[in-house]
């Protein structure tokens, strides 16, 4: 047993007496985000918090890391005084392994490749008291909902697709690694109370429908950003009849959407999931406070009062939905997928199709794909396309191998690949005659942004569910449309595939012989934390300088990004993953992937103390050895996708002082405010066009920072002229106290090492 029974009982004897005060508290019924948010209060209150504008105290339960991401969390967790954590957490190796051959091929070289970063990650789990999941184990999210995520329950991820667990009616929240810092070191964590959208969904999914479709199409009614600062709450005898898993996969790709993160009420399906993973003991004490794990009575009455929006879907009439390219909120009902690949003149051949990741990678996933390979094996089809399977654990590795779906995917020529991210984060060997050439994949992931998958620039990759995903591998066509034309057999003959088949669990159990767990040391005092001074894939850290008190002047433009810039822009993944735990080497990718909005290139900027181009990081070490601060200015939802603080990191190394932008990603602006930075917002977004290439700023009104005060941005042109420009920011006095401190930790330092006088 792995998980924490007796921190959830604790949970569970509590919650009542909790969600009963907030109800008093308020004057009104609950939704289910209230009862969880309220009864997680890291100090009680008699004041309800205002949606949206509050800034609010949390005692997360439980802590989970993913490997690329623990790096630099346990390297600052390691300086802050503690000799374990304070809060149930673990380590989880899944983000390290490239995808190239297959899977024992691929794991057994990323085991050698990445031995110092395992040794690292092991050793320091060992010391502190922290469950450490080995490479091969699994996908993060895949392992906490076979494990750890429990109804009613709240916990933070330094992964952005931590929601996952949002399927078995958790709170489950992707964080950068300061904030985990916080929480290991049971500290409060801090977040703006969500508003909430709830999702009505009505009807029952049947035929080639699927879950997934479920966030496709309201990852294209509410946009990438429209679930920014929310919490979507999906409810009715719709999500009811929901398998957990595919309820985890709907949570999961809520990321797509901006949101806080996206949950489901307690119900069969989520005890029968929790029964089928040996996890009984918490199925029977979630039924004895089941009416607190679902949102009041009232609330599915009459849903306007109590959400701040409401969407409601018809699961009898949602379509099969491909969302694409190039975005995650492109969405297109299959009836009308074909005309757009054709007028918009995508590839229509494709290349590669790719199922399975952390969001589709359930024994429900894998067996409906698996009851089409098998149809294009007895119906004599040809398979058209290259077809990968990434399982999401070795749970799931292991039973699907028993019951024989790989070996059906083995005869239709599919790969299987380790159990890990894999082709999700870029960690893909993509095999391509042309790198340059316009080509289409399509997969089961959940980000579609350009170079995500295979680094290439040219290729289109759309996301759909795992069964329409093997249908277009069968077809090999992206005008094809498996609900109502035909394919030609290897003999000529005409036939048509038949609905997707599958089972939600499987019906002889999970099996795995190891799932490739370690317990860490129950006295980890004798523990030796394994870094080498020579490595350049570790670097222990040294402090970030506090504000030197002043006004900042004298700052140059870095880069003034035009559209998009996501952390993937601004920290790659990809080849970049080995130096996560070296912050200086992997700021030599910083901001490399953002479009200069002066010449519309990436990676190329005025250096102005020579005149000269180059490189981004280039250039910032430049201005970094004479001493002079920088300004990276940016569009809107800068910082969207990947919860990964590198992206806040590495400027703050480098020595940038203050990003403005017309609007921030939550993740990444409450990244910068714990390294330390000044993040900052136009106050008139049309103020992004009085930015010029060789403007130097002063940022003033920092001596009298305090909340909801706006400062001002003195850009002053070459030409001798200025624009005093007004900006925003969103600091309170804690986050104020962080940037004068030099960061977040900075402050936790001071407070344990206070605590030891």
């Amino acid at each position: 047993m792995v998980f924490d029974i007796e921190m959830i009982k604790k949970v569970y004897a509590a919650l009542p007496g909790k969600v009963e005060a907030t109800r008093k508290m308020l004057g009104r019924p609950l939704t289910l985000s209230e009862k969880i948010l309220y009864a997680h209060l890291y100090a009680p209150t008699t004041t309800a918090f205002e949606r949206g504008k509050s800034y609010v105290e949390f005692a997360p339960d439980r802590v989970a890391m993913q490997d690329a991401t623990a790096q630099m969390a346990l390297l600052q967790f390691m300086t802050c005084g503690r000799d374990k954590v304070a809060v149930p957490s673990t380590v989880h190796c899944d983000h390290l392994i490239q995808a190239k051959t297959g899977a024992a091929e691929d794991l057994a070289t990323a085991v050698d490749t990445n031995k110092e970063v395992y040794d690292f990650l092991s050793s320091i789990s060992n010391k502190y008291g922290i469950g450490f999941w080995k490479p091969g184990a699994g996908i993060i999210h895949q392992v906490v909902l076979e494990n750890y995520a429990f109804p009613g329950g709240l916990m933070i991820g330094t992964d952005s697709h931590t929601p996952n667990a949002g399927g078995l009616g958790m709170l489950a929240i992707g964080v950068g690694g300061a904030d985990a810092v916080d929480v290991m070191a049971g500290l409060p964590w801090e977040l703006k109370m969500p508003k909430l959208i709830g999702v009505k969904l009505t009807g029952k999914l049947s035929g080639w429908t699927s879950p997934k479709d479920v966030i496709l199409k309201v990852a294209g009614v509410l946009t990438v950003k429209g679930g920014t600062g929310c919490i979507v709450e999906y409810f009715g005898e719709g999500a009811d009849s929901l398998s957990a898993t595919g309820k985890g996969t709907i949570c999961n790709m809520g990321a797509e959407i901006g949101a806080t993160c996206s949950v489901f009420a307690y119900d069969t399906k989520i005890s029968a999931y929790l029964n089928a993973t040996e996890r009984q003991d918490i199925a029977t004490l979630a039924d004895g406070v089941k009416e607190h794990l679902r949102p009041d009575a009232e609330v599915y009455a009459d849903p306007t009062k109590y959400y701040d929006q409401v969407i409601e879907i018809n699961l009898d009439e949602l379509e099969p939905h491909v969302n694409g390219p190039f975005t995650p909120d492109l969405a297109w009902p299959i009836s009308k997928f074909a005309q757009a690949v054709k007028e918009n003149n995508w590839p229509e051949k494709l290349e590669v199709a790719l199922i399975g990741s952390c969001t589709n990678s359930s024994y429900e996933d894998i067996s409906r794909a698996a009851s089409l390979a098998k149809q294009a094996v007895d119906k004599n089809l040809d398979v058209k396309a290259e077809y990968t399977i990434t399982p999401g654990s070795e749970l799931v590795r292991y039973t699907i191998e028993r019951d024989g779906l790989l070996n059906t995917f083995d005869q239709i020529g599919g790969v299987v690949l380790a159990n890990a991210c894999g082709p999700c984060i870029g960690q893909w060997a993509r095999h391509i005659d042309d790198p340059n050439r316009k080509n289409s994949i399509i997969t089961s992931f959940n980000r579609n942004f350009a170079k995500r998958n295979d680094g290439l620039a040219a290729t289109h990759a759309f996301v759909a569910s795992p069964e329409i995903v093997t249908a277009f591998a069968i077809a090999g066509d992206l005008t094809f449309n498996p609900l109502t034309d035909k394919l030609k057999t290897k003999d000529g003959q005409e036939v048509m595939l038949d609905e997707p088949t599958g089972f939600e669990l499987p019906t002889k159990g999970f099996s795995v012989d190891d799932p490739g767990y370690q317990a860490p040391a129950a006295d980890g005092s004798g523990v030796q934390v394994i870094v080498s001074p020579t490595s350049d894939r570790l670097q222990l850290l040294a402090p970030f300088a506090a504000w030197e008190g002043t006004d900042l002047k004298g700052l140059k433009l870095l880069i003034k990004a035009k559209g998009k810039c996501t952390t993937d822009h601004i920290s790659m993944a990809g080849p970049w993953l080995k130096y996560r735990g070296h912050l200086d080497n992997i700021s030599n990718n910083m901001l490399i992937g953002a479009v200069n909005a002066y010449n519309d290139k990436t990676d190329t900027v005025k250096n102005q103390l020579t005149g000269e181009y180059a490189g981004v990081p280039v250039v910032q070490r430049a201005y970094k050895a004479v001493n002079i601060g920088s300004v990276v200015v940016g569009d809107e939802n800068y910082g969207e996708g990947s919860s990964r603080e590198h992206a806040a990191m590495e400027p703050r190394h480098l020595g940038v002082r203050a990003i403005l932008v017309k609007s921030f990603a939550r993740i990444h602006e409450t990244n910068l405010k714990k390294q330390g930075m000044l993040g900052l917002t136009f106050a008139n977004k049309e103020d992004y066009d009085k930015i010029l290439e060789d403007d130097t700023f002063d940022i003033l009104g920092l001596t009298t920072f305090s909340p909801g005060k706006p400062l001002t941005v003195v850009a002053n042109h070459k030409d001798g002229s200025k624009d005093e420009i007004p900006v925003n920011h969103t600091y309170n006095e804690q986050q104020i106290e962080w940037f004068k401190a030099g960061g977040a930790l900075n402050v936790i330092r001071a407070q344990f090492a206070k605590k030891a006088q």
